[in-house]
């Protein structure tokens, strides 16, 4: 694979982007820096990462070669790796947090912000991740810890960069073999709170309670509420408190 080294950056999902425009790109190039000037999260978040302390890179995935019909496959397949890769490395109590947050105990450990490139098919994919490793405060983020925090351990950045790359090539096999459901499955088996009560807020700021059941193939997630009624929420729609 093609690893780029930057020692600051304003995001490695936009430079993966530009150098894309610009140039011809292998399969799992990576781009890797140090510091994030303008880290990016889900839904116009902003990503904060104490320099040189954590991982923060991007991954460009080729997809020409097979049909993606669902993309949330693709998320799916990515929070799979780095829980996988987590496990690995002895990081207790891993969850996924819908749709695609890793948490240990209740605590956020990484985040992830795919960005499709889609023509006239889905043709790539870039899949921005970022761990908390080694920082170990988090001001005004009482939800955020890092692997340090949980173990006790300073841990290798590359150590943690390889183990992640090779689970999510393990992963993508399985959805370049069609193996999709078996992807689902595992991936709802690990949902956070999945049949336990939870209380959730909506858009309108209303809040209300439900079982997790799991998501569908449109990467909505599936809740039972109190009436028995099975409903499906948008990311937009719905918001976990706990």
């Amino acid at each position: 694979m093609f690893i780029i080294k930057l020692n600051a950056t304003d995001s490695t999902n936009s430079y993966l982007r530009r150098y894309l425009a610009e140039n011809k790109v292998e399969d799992y190039t990576i781009v890797v820096a140090k510091e994030q000037t303008q880290g990016r999260g889900q839904m116009g978040t902003v990503w904060v990462s104490d320099a040189c302390k954590n991982l923060t890179f991007s991954m460009f995935k080729d997809l020409s070669g097979h049909v993606v019909e669902f993309p949330y496959y693709i998320s799916m397949a990515i929070s799979l790796a780095i829980l996988k890769a987590l496990k690995s490395l002895n990081i207790p109590n891993l969850s996924i947090k819908w749709p695609n947050d890793i948490l240990s105990a209740d605590k956020k450990v990484c985040g992830i912000l795919i960005e499709n490139v889609i023509k006239n098919k889905l043709e790539s994919t870039i899949i921005g991740i970022g761990v908390n490793v080694n920082q170990t405060k988090f001001d005004g983020l009482p939800k955020a810890t890092s692997l340090k925090n949980i173990t006790g351990v300073h841990f290798d950045l590359d150590e943690v960069l390889f183990r992640i790359i090779t689970y999510t090539k393990e992963y993508s096999s399985l959805l370049q073999a069609g193996k999709y459901e078996a992807v689902k499955r595992e991936y709802e088996s690990n949902l956070f709170r999945k049949d336990k009560p939870s209380t959730f807020k909506d858009a309108e700021g209303s809040l209300f309670s439900g079982f997790v059941k799991g998501v569908t193939k449109y990467g909505k997630l599936m809740v039972i509420l109190e009436d028995e009624i099975l409903k499906k929420f948008d990311l937009k729609e719905i918001t976990m408190l706990y």
